[in-house]
């Protein structure tokens, strides 16, 4: 069974989202909450496997309550989908940056949201190569942050390779083909480097790829 919590400060959207998760025999929704605040607290209380929260809400906003939920070790199976109104910008991004492990935009089709939440609960990130291209063309014109690179020493030559390729949009299935080995394979380089990196997820690998320059600004990883 997946847990779900829903935040939103509209009452008739989290409606709307529960009615969608009500009928799926798999998906409980555990809880709802009106503000970031709120959600936070009721992460602790139910401990959901994914939690949806909207981004821009009253007392604490999505972005400070998932940085919250992310920063808390009791919380580390939370897995935080950003819900909002506009696509990918700025709030978005610096919500994947707070460890969101992906985000949905509110007019989604119902398939594809319950798809969505399956996918967040099995821990994989909301991040289809498209949005991976955005999300790394926002760095195009910044310069990397003090610190840049750190970490990436911790790193074997083949678990550069795989988050480089993570970085581009790549599956597990996908990163096996292009290294030539087996998925199970590939699924432990990602999850080793993002041991290494303390990275929560995909999403913030895509975040960590860039920063550390192991990615250019044209998506191509510089790999050892």
């Amino acid at each position: 069974m997946i847990r779900v919590l829903l935040v939103d400060d509209q009452p008739l959207i989290r409606s709307g989202f529960r009615a969608l998760l009500d009928l799926e025999d798999d998906i409980e929704v555990v809880a709802e909450g009106g503000d970031g605040e709120e959600g936070v607290a009721l992460a602790r209380e139910h401990l959901p496997d994914v939690a949806l929260i909207d981004i821009q809400m009253p007392v604490a906003d999505g972005i400070e309550a998932t940085r919250r939920i992310a920063a808390d070790p009791a919380l580390a199976g939370v897995h935080v989908v950003i819900l909002t109104n506009y696509g990918f910008d700025e709030y978005v991004f610096s919500a994947l940056r707070a460890g969101a492990a992906g985000f949905l935009v509110k007019d989604i089709v119902p398939e594809d949201f319950l798809h969505a939440v399956r996918v967040a609960a099995r821990g994989d990130a909301l991040l289809a190569p498209s949005i991976t291209r955005k999300l790394i063309s926002r760095y195009v014109a910044q310069p990397l942050p003090a610190g840049a690179g750190t970490g990436l020493e911790e790193l074997t030559g083949r678990e550069r390779e795989a988050v480089a390729l993570v970085a581009r949009g790549l599956s597990n299935d996908q990163i096996a083909d292009h290294m030539v080995i087996s998925p199970m394979t590939a699924k432990t380089h990602v999850n080793r480097a993002m041991a290494k990196l303390r990275a929560r997820d995909r999403a913030q690998l895509v975040v960590l790829a860039y920063e550390s320059g192991l990615v250019t600004p044209r998506g191509s990883g510089q790999v050892e």
